[in-house]
């Protein structure tokens, strides 16, 4: 499959990128590590005519370590880098899992935290060859009006399989998105929408350009479920963290993905746990509480029964697996 034709050109900066961002509008693509974007430019999923290459920015290449024991990760920092980092494993052990957990060494290896976080939607609808596409009636992803997932829905269900927002979301970590004009700071547990077209608040003109991650040091974990260990996208995964100690956890944070067109914060199973603590008794109350969290399931890469069942069985592991940090 040959790339669609188009214009490729290197940013040198920062504000080198953000101007040719403003200025070529929806015509261009950011590329950073492409481990996605290449793939689904072959696919003719979408055809831009520039291609932006982000990888060598130097403002978006450095981690920063503040005085109170948070981190300024830049969004164009490589996974293996993070993955391998001793300040990351240190202070966010469920995050650093995450990023071990993302596709083989070959794709860390290339790929960044900002693509990561800003992963397209997948459905099995339209991520295949445009050939494949064609048998097919066009849907919300190839400018038709359905989804063929639910047909009667107005949003697409396309699947948000990124792995490492779940930990972030968990530890509060906030986003900073810059154009020409402005800088804002979004958390990021605000940065994803429940719609598989537009699954995030990202103007066109806008970069992801840093991860900023509050000091923590309640236990967290992550837990990520796949048909081949290193290879798949997840089926479902989830990132927990709690404060406290053994069964008393005053505070806990629990997020589903991989499950829904956005993260899944879940909140009567967290607040059960809080309550409750950690006993084996709370602990089945908190997952008996998921499936009325979880809302409309679809059978995309898995059946709906099946997803409700591995956000029990994630849900279960997890808050064991606090208790007995």
């Amino acid at each position: 499959m040959l790339l669609p034709e188009h214009q490729y050109l290197k940013a040198e900066s920062l504000a080198d990128c953000l101007e040719q961002l403003r200025a070529q509008g929806e015509r261009a693509q950011l590329v950073a590590g492409g481990t996605d974007v290449i793939f689904n430019m072959r696919l003719k999923l979408f055809e831009p005519d520039i291609a932006l290459s982000i990888r060598r920015v130097p403002e978006l290449q450095q981690v920063e370590e503040f005085p109170d024991g948070g981190l300024r990760i830049g969004a164009g920092c490589r996974l293996v880098d993070l993955a391998e980092s001793a300040v990351v494993n240190e202070r966010y052990p469920a995050f650093a899992d995450a990023v071990r957990a993302v596709a083989s060494a070959h794709i860390r290896n290339i790929a960044t935290l900002g693509g990561n976080i800003c992963l397209k939607t997948r459905c099995w609808y339209t991520n295949n060859s445009e050939q494949w596409r064609q048998g097919v009636k066009k849907c919300f992803k190839t400018d038709g009006d359905l989804c063929h997932v639910i047909k009667s829905s107005s949003l697409c269900h396309a699947i948000n399989n990124a792995d490492t927002p779940l930990p972030l979301i968990a530890l509060g970590a906030v986003l900073t998105l810059q154009n020409t004009e402005r800088r804002r700071e979004v958390p990021i547990a605000e940065f994803y929408q429940k719609d598989g077209m537009s699954h995030t608040v990202l103007q066109a003109d806008e970069l992801v350009t840093h991860v900023t991650l509050p000091p923590v040091s309640d236990r967290t974990v992550f837990l990520k479920i796949a048909a081949r260990q290193g290879m798949d996208f997840s089926q479902a995964a989830i990132a927990a963290r709690a404060s406290g100690a053994g069964e008393s956890a005053p505070q806990v944070s629990l997020v589903l993905g991989s499950i829904s067109m956005a993260p899944i914060v879940l909140d009567a199973p967290a607040r059960t746990a809080m309550e409750k603590g950690l006993s084996d008794t709370a602990i089945e109350q908190a997952v008996e509480q998921v499936r009325s969290e979880l809302g409309e399931l679809t059978s995309l890469y898995a059946r709906a029964a099946y997803k409700a069942h591995l956000a029990k069985v994630l849900v279960r592991r997890a808050l064991k697996a606090l208790r007995a940090m």
